[in-house]
């Protein structure tokens, strides 16, 4: 496994300026403005990630107004008491996407997000050296949040995260973390040991890291 300072120059190399490597990246918060983040927001960004899951990301921001409206702005007691009549609404209901089990997963998360107390702080505090953790939390205990949706979710939020993209899973596997994307605990496992060791040697955040193994992969 390289040390990051080369994959870092190989990013560079490949976009011509680490300017140009950092363009347009969003820095992850900290974790009071984490914790700060509405309860609401959460969900809304779940909800996002799977309604989004087989669609063209256009579909769901075109008609993410209406879905948000749908929902009542995603409030959690709300969702989470889901009434019958209020699920066959929506499942009628032209302003969302009308997808009985995507609807059901809300109130799933709503219910995940409510039990957890203050959920905001509970994201906030997990540490960033076990995010692969904070993974199999969300699989375990939310629904649709597997495979990168609630990776995506948190990282939109500007919590600190690793995506694995196709193109970080090209360098994780160029660099021998693993063999192919990471499907069981134990891949998980080498995946955040490669990342931690890359942020003790750089200092840099996973989102950073992130932006930089995709980035040395060509295209």
């Amino acid at each position: 496994m390289r040390h990051f300072d080369e994959i870092l120059q190989i990013a560079v190399a490949r976009k011509g300026s680490e300017d140009a490597l950092w363009q347009g990246m969003s820095m992850p918060k900290g974790r009071d403005d984490i914790a700060a983040i509405a309860p609401e927001d959460f969900l809304a960004a779940f909800a996002r990630g799977i309604f989004s899951a087989g669609l063209a990301w256009t579909v769901v921001e075109n008609k993410w107004p209406g879905i948000t409206e749908a929902f009542h702005g995603f409030d959690i007691g709300r969702a989470a008491f889901m009434e019958p009549d209020w699920f066959d609404q929506l499942v009628s209901d032209p302003r969302v996407i009308r997808s009985p089990p995507k609807i059901r997963s809300i109130q799933d998360n709503a219910i995940m997000i409510q039990e957890a107390g203050d959920f905001p702080a509970f994201i906030a505090d997990w540490p960033a050296d076990d995010f692969a953790g904070l993974m199999l939390w969300l699989k375990k205990n939310g629904s649709r949040l597997g495979g990168s949706t609630g990776a995506y979710a948190l990282r939109r939020l500007g919590v600190d995260s690793f995506i694995l993209s196709r193109d970080v899973v090209a360098r994780l596997v160029a660099e021998g973390v693993i063999d192919k994307a990471p499907t069981s605990q134990k891949a998980m496992a080498a995946v955040q040991g490669a990342f931690n060791t890359w942020a003790d040697q750089s200092g840099r955040s996973l989102t950073e890291i992130s932006r930089v193994l995709a980035q040395s992969i060509d295209a």
